[in-house]
């Protein structure tokens, strides 16, 4: 193998690696903010129904 060609290789597998991390942070972003929602949708939920 040259050296171009395993540079390339680099390259790719860098790329690879990247891309991965981009979806994992925007699974846990889209994740947190659906925790968060859904938290603030309980507190409207049992101030709702709280005893006044």
């Amino acid at each position: 193998m040259t050296d171009a060609t395993q540079d390339k290789r680099a390259a790719a597998e860098h790329e690879e690696w990247k891309a991965k991390g981009v979806a994992l942070r925007a699974f846990f972003h889209i994740a947190g903010t659906h925790v968060f929602a859904g938290f603030i949708m309980m507190l409207f939920h049992l101030g709702e129904h709280a005893r006044k």
